[in-house]
């Protein structure tokens, strides 16, 4: 097929185809509205027990949260990192994903891929996992809308022999085409006895399907050698196109003597083409080819392997200046590049950028893909497979795509062609694909709606879309992008943040995230349960044991710690055990854990007259698990217990 005569014209190179921007959202300290209250800071509370050297998974976990939120990511990456390092198997998978966005947003790029490769492989079923297999920078930057396309092979324009590089101009489909026209001079290239490419003409009738018979575009640009992949500016007066290294009767090689490609530019005089020039940053030691100009003509757009080339061909740009000069060709870089083969790009005029590639995961052969170049050095580029039927098993290429028309061509070696390389029309469709995502934001203890609570919805590189106030139903909504990534974050004063991470489908829905807050500072009445407002973990013993274990320890420097910082408090400590075993037996034992934990909490410096202790054993359940009744370990679970019950603040 007559890419690979091109590829051996390029040595075999196949130039044929969390910066979160979170608006400072730290929680100010409530102030104390009620005086006979007693208000607890949970998260001064775990700074003060951790500052003492206590650690645990969860007391990290809240902690760097606490500056996660805030958009404190030097002080969060602190603790996420002791959490990472400390306790790697008992961690949840989002906080490996929270990591990775603090990092992202310190431009630690490189551990952050590395936490979202973590996320990947305990969390493979995610789909934001998956995005990332495809790519570590998964995070979409297309406008993507599910589109469908129709295509066919136009057989009124296609020949036995290889036909691809379709351009739209004035009209008419310019390609390129080894066919023999019947020319007595046609030379055959001996690498698959076809005749060189040459560019034709074939103008598109108002009838849908209609070409005319195609012709040689212009003498002044074919010649005996190879002419492809064309692109022309607006005025359509200049046409910049890829030649082998033949101009003016000179054919020159390479030292090795290999004749390369080289693009040339010309310009249209009296209905004429002018004698094609070369572009300044060919050369007779590499390749450059197959160029497509943006909307404005302001870049140029190439495939090469000239020096810096990160793999077999990359795709490089270069601006055109008003003065018609071109400027020093830049590398596209990472993501684009790959070590394998990109090639053949199209730029639309909505600013995506189409190319071929076989180094980024596809179908087989070429595939097309699409990204939208970065604009500044902190940016990355996502690049996605379009998929099919535009992308096949075969070789798929020279896409090109009509914004105002949705119609588009490209080339494929695929089986049903009539030659070696077809050209194919199609028709994109946009199915319609709506999004919405709601919710409720509500109160963790009470249960209730907090109305006018702030919720912001936040794209995948942190910044905020929307944000809006929650109904006086505590309700919101949003309308969204389908296959996006989502950060839906609910915060208000005096509670703490909230947020989901969402990934949205293909197909229209409606997705709902509720949104729970809690208390930064919870009022203690007496009576209350200070493991409750604490949320401290269950306090174990060892089996048939009362000695305090060092995470029972930790748990017991929270309650030290408000019990220090309000100095009148007086607490009851609780034991409680299961129906399990003899009656007398587990009264005896949760009495001796309750004195064991009063004994500890004195032995810090809390007076004994602040604190009293007492087993309870199987008499206060908090289910109907007593002796007789059969329940499941986790329904056992709930009546072991610890309480401390505020007697006085």
């Amino acid at each position: 097929m007559m890419k690979n005569i091109i590829c051996f014209c390029l040595s075999l190179l196949f130039l044929g185809v969390l910066t979160v921007n979170a608006q400072e959202g730290k929680i100010d300290k409530a102030d104390k509205k009620f005086d006979q209250y007693a208000f607890v800071d949970a998260r001064k509370i775990y700074l003060e027990v951790a500052e003492k050297g206590y650690k645990s998974a969860d007391l990290f976990q809240k902690i760097a949260d606490s500056y996660y939120f805030n958009a404190k990511y030097v002080e969060a990456e602190v603790w996420y990192n002791k959490l990472v390092g400390n306790y790697a198997e008992e961690i949840k998978p989002e906080y490996y994903f929270r990591f990775a966005q603090t990092l992202r947003a310190l431009k630690n790029y490189d551990r952050a891929d590395a936490m979202m490769a973590k996320f990947n492989e305990v969390n493979s079923n995610d789909l934001r996992a998956e995005l990332f297999t495809e790519e570590p920078n998964y995070l979409s930057n297309i406008d993507y809308k599910k589109s469908k396309y129709t295509i066919e092979d136009i057989r009124s324009i296609n020949s036995r022999y290889s036909d691809f590089a379709p351009t739209e101009y004035e009209g008419k489909l310019i390609f390129a085409s080894s066919r023999d026209t019947g020319g007595t001079t046609k030379k055959i290239h001996k690498w698959n006895n076809e005749p060189f490419l040459d560019l034709y003409e074939s103008r598109v009738g108002e009838t849908s399907g209609s070409y005319s018979k195609p012709k040689t575009f212009s003498r002044e640009l074919n010649s005996k050698f190879h002419e492809s992949t064309t692109t022309f500016t607006k005025d359509g007066n200049t046409v910049y196109f890829t030649r082998n290294n033949f101009n003016k009767g000179n054919y020159r090689k390479s030292k090795n003597g290999t004749n390369k490609l080289k693009i040339y530019k010309s310009k249209k005089e009296n209905g004429k083409w002018s004698t094609p020039v070369e572009m300044p940053f060919n050369s007779d030691e590499y390749s450059t080819a197959h160029p497509t100009l943006n909307a404005d003509d302001s870049k140029l757009y190439f495939a090469s392997d000239m020096p810096g080339t990160v793999g077999l061909s990359d795709i490089w740009v270069a601006t055109v200046n008003e003065t018609d000069s071109v400027g020093t060709p830049i590398n596209l870089g990472r993501p684009i590049n790959t070590e394998g083969r990109e090639t053949f790009p199209f730029m639309s005029s909505k600013g995506v950028l189409y190319f071929g590639s076989d180094g980024h995961p596809g179908f087989g052969g070429l595939d097309v893909f699409a990204t939208t170049p970065r604009t500044n050095s902190n940016e990355k580029e996502v690049i996605s497979n379009i998929g099919e039927p535009i992308n096949s098993s075969f070789d798929d290429f020279t896409f090109i795509l009509n914004e105002n028309t949705q119609v588009g061509y490209f080339a494929s070696n695929r089986k049903r062609g009539q030659g070696s390389d077809d050209i194919y029309k199609f028709l994109k469709e946009e199915i319609p694909c709506d999004i919405k995502l709601v919710g409720v934001v509500t109160d963790k203890d009470s249960g209730n709606p907090i109305p006018e609570a702030t919720v912001q919805l936040i794209d995948s590189e942190g910044e905020v879309i929307e944000a809006v106030q929650a109904t006086a139903a505590g309700a919101y909504a949003f309308e969204a992008t389908c296959v996006t990534q989502y950060v839906i974050r609910a915060s208000k004063e005096e509670y703490s943040t909230a947020e989901a991470i969402t990934t949205t489908p293909d197909v229209t829905g409606t997705l709902t995230n509720d949104l729970v807050l809690s208390l930064l500072q919870k009022p203690i009445n007496v009576g209350d349960d200070l493991a409750k407002v604490l949320e401290l973990n269950p306090i174990y013993f060892d089996f048939d044991r009362f000695n305090i274990r060092p995470d029972a320890a930790l748990e017991l420097e929270k309650v030290i710690a408000v019990m220090r910082e309000y100095p009148t408090m007086v607490l009851d400590a609780r034991s409680h055990t299961d129906s399990r075993g003899k009656d007398s037996y587990n009264l005896s034992l949760s009495d001796k854990r309750a004195k064991s934990t009063v004994a500890y909490i004195i032995e810090q410096g809390i007076s004994s007259s602040r604190i009293t202790g007492q087993g309870y054993g199987e008499k206060q359940p908090v289910n109907t698990c007593s002796n007789g009744v059969k329940c499941s370990e986790e329904e056992h679970q709930l009546n072991r217990r610890s309480e401390f019950i505020v007697i006085k603040n």
